[in-house]
């Protein structure tokens, strides 16, 4: 009784390729499911509606906006925020400036200068001047001084400049800073820090997680597809080898 169970009825035996296939897919499992909780937790994804952003985010993209608190908002980064002044809605635009900075414009070559230093803008479009109009504020503390990269075609903090605050907005009003564009895919990439803001007290915020968590979630991905495909390839080459010494005794019944 025994016997027959163990020859035909028993459990099938686990070869080393099916356990590190398990073991594949298990990790696998753990790496995508835990790089989207990942990134659910520390990102949020916002569509840009106007064009104020071009060339470095289009009108109509979806970014992936890491949640961050205001404090830790550096020049030049890309920062969505809401503020009742400017319509309560959720906006995207740039930091220029931040508490005690002085922001001017424009010099000569129609350039700014924060802090008296010239400030080299190597995301606004080719030939566009920082500002088509003349100005001079200095932001107030715990504020932030918003320009958007399309200067011809942004309401910012320029047109602020005669409100209590000049135009700056408050460290509190921000959501969350950009860290990549998301959709349409031919427009897929990091938006970076612009190298300009670096000799500037305070330098340029570091990138988020993002990279780790879409590392994490491929190689999950690939992990799980190459577990899971392991049990049909090995049943494919066991039948085809079983075929393979049917044949084999056939031609040796013939042969006899």
């Amino acid at each position: 009784m025994s016997g027959a169970q163990g020859a035909g009825g028993g459990k099938p035996r686990r070869t080393p390729g099916s356990v590190l296939s398990g073991l594949a897919v298990a990790v696998g499992c753990v790496l995508f499911l835990g790089g989207f909780v990942w990134g659910a937790m520390l990102y949020k994804p916002y569509t840009v509606p106007t064009d104020s952003m071009t060339p470095t985010i289009g009108k109509g993209a979806r970014v992936l906006a890491e949640r961050v608190d205001g404090g830790d908002v550096r020049r030049g980064d890309v920062v969505v925020f809401r503020d009742q002044v400017w319509g309560d809605l959720p906006m995207v635009k740039r930091v220029i400036g931040v508490g005690g900075d002085r922001v001017e414009c424009c010099d000569k070559q129609g350039r700014l200068r924060v802090n008296g230093k010239v400030l080299e803008e190597p995301y606004l479009r080719s030939g566009e001047q920082a500002s088509s109009s003349v100005f001079s504020t200095t932001v107030p503390k715990n504020r932030l001084f918003l320009l958007g990269d399309h200067r011809s075609d942004s309401l910012d903090s320029r047109v602020h400049l005669t409100d209590e605050a000049g135009g700056a907005v408050e460290r509190g009003a921000v959501d969350a800073r950009v860290d990549a564009t998301a959709w349409p895919l031919g427009s897929w990439g990091t938006v970076g820090r612009p190298d300009a803001f670096k000799a500037l007290p305070g330098g340029i915020s570091q990138p988020g997680p993002l990279g780790p968590i879409l590392i994490a979630v491929i190689v999950g991905a690939v992990l799980i597809l190459a577990g899971a495909a392991h049990g049909p390839i090995a049943r494919r080459r066991a039948g085809g080898g079983a075929r393979r010494d049917q044949a084999a005794k056939g031609k040796v019944a013939a042969s006899g």
